[in-house]
């Protein structure tokens, strides 16, 4: 019954995007609007198909229907209710199912958005885009990737059970829909891109119709790598939370090509410049999260991220390549229409800042993307393996992330088009004085790593130009006696919410990975020690068994407070044993202990590991506020005025004055 129900579905949702590609494409080509406006109908046909085969699938799950060889092999009758529905995207074929689903939702949602503008060929043709990309992953789910096979051979009793790492912690239900939206997201915007080259349409128009839905994609996806982040600090027990794994690699790419985009895109809106830049960054955002999903679902990177190894390898990296095919192809065909707008040229301007800004995320994404695959090329070229570790990606990442630092500073300070060195002197005032001080400490500190000398100053430069801008912003709107609801939800508080969050995240990345403590503890019960400042006291240990799992607990008092309790379990019938670390989280530090050896007796000395991450509890709540900045960005009132701030007015009266200030030609 749930196979049929879930084939039916998926069967549904492949001809309701065909449909949507024929008729779209008829209406088209032959210019009717009564086609086109039919053809934008199937988008719901493709929708239905998704709801009905994810309730087939979860039905499944929460039934145990173990006749399903998915639910046999990521289900059990002792699974959590929780882990149970979320086992749907805990393996290949019903991620793929869930990325169908976030697919026809973003569709729908883009045939409503443009629901009075049912002949208006740019979004007919973004509509058409999207129905092929939808097409391409239905197709698999009929194909290679079906979640609805059945066993071969007797109906087993009962299943597998999720892998251990995937029922280990609650953030498993939410990080995965966060980075599926994020990924997805990008389709709508990319295939706006596609429309503008397709309908010659190279104007700001496909640039506005895309700002919500890039800065919506863009918001689920950092949510998704932050939680991500925080998955791999609580559930996996090495104490971080970022080791430029390939997977987590794979949702960082498309997340740096987006936020260029989004900044690069200001500039054409507003001076009619970077056309190429921007098309070439949307496409390759969504071309990189194909990549992405290539990396994460075919099995041929190692990876403690992913879950699965199939035959999608090859079917995945051909959609890749001729989405970028078809996108170079199409760039190249309206190439003169692109390069008619404005260049950039090199000065003290807000275009040269985010030109350079551009710049240096390629490079990021580069490094990334170079150290990724580089394993790859040299098994395909001499057949050996070779591992890239942190220390290659730091080694590049750390200077490129001080210099997007200072820009991303800079850019919002700089005047648009013209250099006028009074006002950038005086709007770089108070943000110098800070980094200036951060310098200061530093020196009373006695901080002497390179890195550190320059990452500390450059954040505080970059949150105090962030704050100044909301500042003079605010002000400025409240001298108009606009309401407060109006200044505080404006989109330029927003943005610099996010850039304030942004800050908040590489100060705690440079505290924690600087100044973080590691080591070990031995202690028998009642036994106490000091590491780093903190008192632990040993209690002994208690078992737990659940339905799900049995676990050995360790008790363990840090500074005369409740215990903490890091455990080792063992999940149903699966005989690997897995460690969950215990923190205690604070504003200052994070206290994180984990059981590397149980003790052979009640009596026995037990060895624990022992983490003290300064400040790292900063990195979730900034997670948070970039969230909420993005909500603000994308959803907030409009600016108060055109003027960006109450010196933008001044900005004018310098122009005026400034004979000598030369515009871009």
């Amino acid at each position: 019954m749930n196979g049929v129900l879930g084939e039916t579905g998926v069967l549904m949702a492949f001809i309701g995007a065909v449909a949507t590609i024929a008729v779209l494409g008829v209406g088209l080509t032959t210019r009717k609007p009564g086609i086109i406006r039919h053809g934008r109908s199937y988008g719901y046909v493709l929708l239905a198909g998704a709801l009905l085969a994810t309730f087939a699938m979860e039905r499944a799950l929460l039934t145990h229907d173990f006749s399903l060889a998915y639910v046999a092999a990521n289900n059990s009758r002792e699974t959590p209710l929780l882990f149970t529905i979320t086992g749907m995207w805990s393996a290949l074929q019903g991620s793929i199912l869930l990325w169908g689903l976030v697919l026809s939702l973003f569709i729908v949602s883009l045939v409503i958005r443009t629901r009075r503008r049912p002949s208006d060929e740019l979004p007919a043709w973004a509509l058409l885009v999207t129905a092929v990309v939808a097409a391409f992953f239905f197709a698999l789910m009929l194909g290679p990737a079906n979640p609805f096979v059945h066993v071969s051979g007797a109906v087993p009793a009962d299943g597998n059970g999720p892998n251990p790492l995937l029922q280990d912690n609650p953030l498993v239900a939410i990080h995965p829909l966060f980075l599926y939206l994020g990924f997805v997201g990008f389709t709508v915007p990319f295939a706006f891109a596609l429309a503008s080259l397709i309908t010659n349409r190279l104007d700001d128009d496909w640039i506005v119709e895309t700002r919500r839905w890039s800065l919506i994609a863009w918001g689920f996806l950092t949510v998704g790598i932050v939680l991500g982040a925080w998955w791999s600090y609580q559930v996996l027990g090495w104490g971080g939370y970022w080791a430029w794994d390939p997977v987590e690699n794979a949702a960082l790419l498309p997340w740096l090509a987006g936020t260029a985009y989004i900044h690069s895109s200001i500039a054409q809106q507003r001076r009619g410049i970077m056309r190429v830049w921007n098309i070439s960054l949307i496409v390759s955002a969504f071309a990189l999260t194909i990549l992405g999903t290539f990396f994460t679902r075919s099995g041929i990177l190692q990876s403690v991220h992913s879950f699965s190894d199939s035959s999608l390898g090859p079917f995945l990296l051909s959609f890749f390549f001729i989405v970028v095919g078809v996108s170079l192809a199409l760039i190249a065909w309206r190439g003169d229409g692109l390069r008619s707008g404005r260049v950039v040229v090199p000065s003290l301007s807000r275009e040269t800042a985010f030109f350079v800004n551009n710049i240096l995320f390629t490079l990021f994404a580069f490094v990334v993307l170079l150290g990724t695959t580089f394993p790859l090329l040299v098994e395909a070229i001499k057949g050996a393996q070779v591992t890239v570790g942190a220390p290659f990606f730091d080694s590049f990442i750390e200077p490129l992330g001080i210099a997007i630092l200072f820009f991303m500073a800079v850019a919002p300070l700089l005047p648009w088009q013209r250099t006028n060195r009074a006002l950038i002197q005086r709007r770089l005032t108070w943000p110098a004085m800070a980094a200036a001080l951060a310098v200061v400490v530093e020196v009373v500190a006695q901080v002497h790593s390179p890195g550190l000398i320059f990452a500390y100053p450059a954040a505080i430069f970059a949150g105090a130009a962030a704050l100044r801008q909301a500042v003079v912003h605010t002000v400025y709107a409240s001298r108009r006696k606009d309401g407060v609801f109006r200044i505080l939800a404006s989109r330029t508080n927003g943005a610099m919410l996010v850039h304030l969050a942004v800050v908040l995240v590489a100060l705690a990345l440079v505290s924690s990975t600087s100044y973080g403590q590691r080591g070990t503890l031995v202690l028998k019960p009642g036994q106490s020690a000091t590491f780093d400042g903190h008192v632990f006291t040993y209690h002994g240990v208690q078992t737990v068994v659940t339905p799900a799992k049995t676990s050995l607990e360790a008790l363990i008092a840090v500074d005369g407070s409740a215990n903490l309790t890091p455990e080792v379990s063992q999940f149903g019938n699966n005989t690997e044993v897995v460690g969950t670390p215990a923190i205690r989280p604070g504003l200052i530090d994070d206290v994180y202990l984990t059981l590397d050896l149980p003790p052979k007796s009640s009596s026995a000395p037990a060895t624990f590991g022992v983490v003290i991450q300064p400040l790292i509890s900063w990195i979730w709540i900034a997670g948070g506020l970039m969230a909420f900045g993005t909500v603000i960005a994308a959803f907030g009132t409009r600016d108060v005025s055109p003027l960006e701030s109450v010196e933008e007015a001044d900005e004018l009266s310098e122009k005026r004055a400034d004979a000598s200030a030369q515009p871009i030609q």
